[in-house]
């Protein structure tokens, strides 16, 4: 209609397709920016670098970055994000040094970048240090999400007590998703006891959070307590609490599809069983034996093992290699923290089919290549 976009309109956009992973469509927009007076605006070049990162083009993202004449901290904490959410952790805390020799002042955002950046790679000691340095050495008052970030990084690394510690010294009533982090740690290390406190925590703060019993009832049924899972399930249908189903997405020519786990809709479902079946037969060939673990539900090995082979990360990298052409990358996104099986099978597949595959989950980017994953198995 002859109304130009502005770069708050363009930034809008360009949000939506990071939140879909719609990369071409942020391509064409990034055109878009180049034939306008867009081009040398901070704002939508920032925006272009954040949208880069989080659709997992992160050599584009580094590009524009470094093509800016000028900087501001929005800028720097895009792209210190954008590492981080990659598990590039030297590369985000090198960019941050960088920053400050600049004289660019950080803010809370780019200590939560920093934080995360230190909590993929389990950077514990220095994770502390920048940490204390906020207030100490920048003025920057801790927020939830800056404590979110520690119980994390203290979490992961198997220091659960400690994370409680941290969390008990709050100043300010924890946040339900504090209570969270500590959970998904709990699973990891499969600490029970801690994992029910965790739970009936997060369930106070906040009654209606699927994630609560969902997480639960997992850390039970990875035990084998059936009987538990079934009290956790019950309690949630009472509660009238909907679990958020996952499914995993990928873009072929333009096309988005999508694939829940045990997945029945999918025109070509047959042709996608049929490829994970030789896959299967050729991991196994090289060393993978499932993590029946994963199999979250009470019935036989052989049926676990089938619904394992199902899920929706493995149909959708399953149909990426029959329709992507032979050594192209392949990137798959999916709603949910990527399954343990999943991770395993598909370093499994990116040796043997040669191809990269990258996968975004909810908490960071996965690059698998020639049987490795850029996460080290620590995530």
């Amino acid at each position: 209609e002859g109304i130009r976009p502005n770069a708050s309109g363009l930034s809008s956009v360009l949000l939506g397709c990071s939140e879909l992973s719609a990369l071409q469509l942020g391509r064409q927009i990034h055109q878009i920016v180049c034939k306008s007076t867009l081009c040398s605006d901070i704002t939508a070049v920032t925006s272009l670098i954040s949208m880069y990162c989080k659709c997992g083009s992160l050599g584009d993202a580094w590009k524009l970055f470094q093509a800016m004449n000028k900087k501001d901290v929005v800028a720097w904490n895009a792209m210190i994000s954008g590492y981080a959410q990659h598990g590039e952790a030297e590369k985000a805390l090198s960019l941050f040094c960088e920053m400050r020799d600049n004289k660019i002042r950080p803010d809370w955002i780019t200590f939560v970048a920093v934080l995360l950046a230190c909590n993929h790679a389990g950077l514990v000691d220095i994770g502390m240090e920048y940490f204390n340095s906020m207030v100490r050495d920048y003025r920057v008052e801790p927020r939830p999400d800056h404590y979110t970030c520690m119980v994390d990084l203290l979490g992961r690394a198997g220091k659960l007590e400690e994370a409680l510690k941290l969390i008990r010294s709050i100043p300010f009533r924890p946040q339900a998703a504090i209570f969270g982090t500590l959970l998904g740690a709990c699973r990891v290390h499969k600490n029970v006891e801690l994992a029910e406190f965790a739970a009936e925590k997060l369930l106070e703060l906040d009654p209606r959070n699927a994630a609560g019993y969902v997480q639960l009832a997992n850390i039970y049924a990875s035990r084998s307590r059936w009987e538990d899972v079934a009290r956790v399930r019950k309690r949630m249908k009472e509660s009238k609490v909907v679990k958020v189903p996952g499914y995993s997405w990928i873009e072929i020519r333009n096309k988005v599809h999508h694939f829940r786990s045990s997945d029945r809709i999918h025109p070509e479902l047959d042709s996608i069983h049929k490829k994970l079946k030789e896959l299967e037969k050729k991991m196994k060939l090289a060393g993978y034996k499932p993590e029946l673990e994963f199999a979250l539900h009470d019935v036989e090995e052989e049926q676990k093992k089938k619904l394992l082979l199902w899920h929706s990360e493995k149909l959708a990298v399953a149909f990426g290699c029959l329709k992507l052409p032979q050594g192209s990358p392949i990137q798959v996104f999916k709603n949910l923290r990527i399954c343990g099986d999943c991770h395993k099978a598909i370093k499994f597949i990116s040796e043997i089919e040669r191809r990269e595959i990258l996968v975004r989950d909810t908490t960071r980017f996965h690059h698998f290549k020639d049987g490795f994953c850029s996460c080290g198995d620590y995530w």
